[in-house]
Order: structure tokens, then sequence, then C-alpha cells
């Protein structure tokens, strides 16, 4: 994982052409990087978010910033009152009960 600025570079080797190619991951606008070396792609990953961040700036534009960590979540009346009751019961928020419960998700 490539980090510059706050943001998360993901690589992936490409065996058939034999480059590197990578994505920024946590932003929903879409940056993208390739290199053929490990030094090649650490340099293309950090001039890909430089060149974002000054391409935003060039059009007045608010760059789109990694993941603050909130997001709102809808759910049926019924699951958020058994949610609810899981969390007191292990003595946590709400907020602590469904991110250890997310972490468990993503850890399987």
């Amino acid at each position: 994982m490539l980090i510059y600025k706050g943001y998360m570079g993901h690589v992936e080797f490409d065996d058939e052409i034999e480059i590197f190619h990578g994505e920024v991951i946590n932003t929903r606008d879409v940056i993208t990087f390739q290199g053929l070396t490990v030094s090649e792609i650490k340099k293309a990953f950090r001039e890909s978010i430089d060149d974002y961040l000054d391409f935003c700036a060039e059009r007045g534009e608010e760059p789109e910033r990694p993941f603050s960590g909130k997001f709102n979540l809808r759910l049926d009346p019924e699951l958020h009152r058994q949610v609810y009751i899981a969390a007191r019961q292990h003595k946590m928020s709400l907020n602590q009960w469904v991110s250890e419960a997310i972490k468990h998700h993503i850890q399987e």
C-alpha cells in the first residue's frame, strides 16, 4: 500500500504486459498511475496525486479528500433495535459495535 498526502494507492502487477499499475482507493475520484519498476510506480503515484491536486486548484475546485471515516447508515427499524440491544449487551456504543462488526467481516 502506498500512502502520500493522505491518499492510499493500491498496486498490482500485470504479468502479460509486465507493468505495475495502480489506483488511489480512498477517494471517489479516479486517480491512476503506472510504472515498470518499484521506484517508478512510487514516483508515478506521488506525481499523480500532485497532478490531481494541481488540476483541481487550476479549476478552482475542491479536491476529493480521502474518506473522513463517517457515513450514514439506514436500517430497518427492527434491525436498528436489535443492533442497539446487542451494543448495550456488549457495553459498547452503537458506533463501536457496528465498527467492530464491520472489522470482523472484513478480516474473514
